[in-house]
């Protein structure tokens, strides 16, 4: 079922297959999910913090379009664009708190696209489509990591130019700086084990998630 059988924003409570990617990741990092239509985006910014391995150490929000899109003009003015964050952080006429909208809400605001920014410095901005929905199972989590592909950024990595960078030079035992960023991302992650930005462990981010709700 397409999004457009799927019947966004009908109030329906639904299981929504949703596809999240790091926009420009290259190789492409993303996960497909299957989240709770009713789950409110406070909730659903918990579940991409558990599906990436970000560790909620910034700001982030929600938008229903690409927010580094340039706004088109109506009637002689650009609008300003709505965004969904938590309710402490909302301070413009357009902020709206996240924890006052459902995922299937926003979906239907942006006809079942929608935008998720975290660290507004490093801007990890995540693209969701909304891939198909089911009827809600009662047995079901509130949300599942069904498939995906590499690993999330870890954190204060400088986004994706940084990020690139750095897998540059661990990947390179000759590169100036390997050692450096070896020392480094072994700090971060608490391990001596070589960084596989490839890696993903579907079933224990979905143990995590589980941990959630």
């Amino acid at each position: 079922m397409g999004k457009s059988e799927a019947g966004i924003g009908s109030g329906q409570d639904a299981f929504l297959e949703v596809r999240v990617e790091l926009v420009d990741s290259d190789p492409e990092i993303w996960r497909q999910l299957e989240i709770r239509s009713t789950l409110t985006l406070d909730q659903v910014h918990r579940v991409l913090q558990a599906a990436f391995d970000w560790e909620d150490a910034h700001l982030h929000r929600f938008t229903s379009s690409d927010p580094f899109a340039p706004l088109r003009p109506v009637d002689g003015e650009v609008p300003e664009a709505s965004q969904w964050l938590p309710r402490q952080d909302c301070e413009e006429p357009s902020d709206k708190p996240e924890k006052d909208c459902s995922l299937e809400q926003l979906f239907a605001v942006g006809s079942g696209v929608a935008f998720y920014e975290y660290d507004f410095g490093d801007s990890w901005l995540h693209r969701l489509e909304l891939v198909s929905q089911r009827p809600a199972d009662g047995g079901a989590p509130p949300a599942r990591l069904v498939a995906g592909a590499r690993r999330g950024p870890l954190e204060d990595f400088g986004g994706l130019p940084g990020y690139e960078e750095i897998m540059d030079a661990l990947a390179d035992a000759s590169h100036p700086d390997h050692d450096e960023y070896s020392a480094w991302v072994a700090d971060m992650t608490g391990s001596t084990e070589p960084f596989d930005p490839a890696f993903l462990d579907i079933a224990d981010v979905n143990r995590t998630l589980a941990k959630l709700f």
